[in-house]
């Protein structure tokens, strides 16, 4: 099977295809996450692409476009499926904005991301009720870690990227103000240690997703609790993990928040909304060090 295929529409007029990669080279100290979602039955390509810079600063770039062709390709992003499940390319020319400010600046990035690990199925992780709960956030979820390497030029100032990465690809009915919460967490500890965290808050309950990967293995999760610490602005600092695999195994993290965007999503009805926070955060696994995002995302 394909799993880097584009698929059939569903009727509900949120239906959504989605892939997402992000990146950290500790050893330049930028990390970068982006994302292109696909609703057709809305006529709408979206996409959003943010860098973390050694410096401090945070830029940014969000736009949409009429759906097209459906490619993967918007406002100067672009995702290009070299082989399936195993490299991409990720490429973009153009302006992005300081947040905060009214500062542009311009960058050119062309990086390949080589999957490490096969393609993770969330289906390993939750059964028909985790699917049921979760339909209205994207029911089809596959997660995969990499190796991120290529060039970031911004104001013609040019960075070689070699660092780690997830990349995931989902589909079916994504309302951003569906959930009342959800973590999504990735972390890379070297080329043969990740670990992936879902955990999805709605009315109708919770659901836990994700795996670890060690020792040439990728093992399910199946539950997590997550305890958070804020900072005076309501925004996350930490959070302390205990996660439980398929095989009763017990994984103890710590997370700390190093930088954040803050990524607001205002719904259809020009009322609700949220907030996601996109953290580059260090993690603590059995005494190894990594690094990786920490999305939390929280309804308004």
């Amino acid at each position: 099977m394909n799993y880097d295929m584009l698929h059939k529409p569903g009727a509900d007029r949120e239906w959504n295809e989605s892939f997402y990669f992000n990146f950290y080279d500790p050893h330049n100290d930028i990390c970068g996450f982006m994302r292109i979602g696909l609703k057709p039955n809305m006529d709408e390509r979206s996409m959003f692409f943010f860098l973390m810079l050694p410096d401090g600063r945070a830029v940014g770039m969000r736009g949409a476009a009429p759906a097209g062709d459906g490619s993967l390709s918007v406002k100067g992003l672009e995702f290009i499926m070299l082989e399936p499940e195993r490299r991409w390319r990720l490429r973009y020319q153009g302006p992005m904005a300081r947040m905060g400010a009214e500062e542009v600046t311009m960058v050119s990035m062309d990086l390949t991301f080589d999957c490490l690990a096969p393609t993770y199925d969330y289906r390993r992780s939750v059964g028909a009720e985790g699917e049921r709960i979760a339909r209205q956030v994207a029911s089809e979820h596959l997660e995969q870690f990499g190796q991120v390497s290529g060039t970031i030029d911004i104001d013609g100032q040019r960075t070689t990227v070699d660092g780690l990465g997830e990349r995931d690809h989902s589909w079916g009915v994504r309302d951003w103000n569906a959930p009342k919460m959800w973590f999504w967490i990735t972390a890379q500890f070297d080329k043969g240690a990740a670990l992936n965290v879902t955990k999805l808050f709605t009315e109708e309950g919770e659901v836990s997703a994700g795996f670890v990967h060690l020792d040439g293995r990728t093992v399910p999760l199946t539950h997590a609790d997550i305890v958070t610490s804020l900072d005076a602005r309501g925004w996350p600092s930490s959070l302390e993990m205990a996660l439980t695999d398929s095989e009763g195994g017990k994984h103890m993290v710590t997370v700390e928040v190093m930088r954040s965007v803050q990524v607001p999503f205002v719904g259809r009805d020009g009322k609700s909304s949220s907030l996601m926070h996109e953290t580059l955060a260090r993690y603590v696994w059995r005494g190894r060090t990594g690094y990786g995002i920490a999305e939390v995302l929280l309804r308004q």
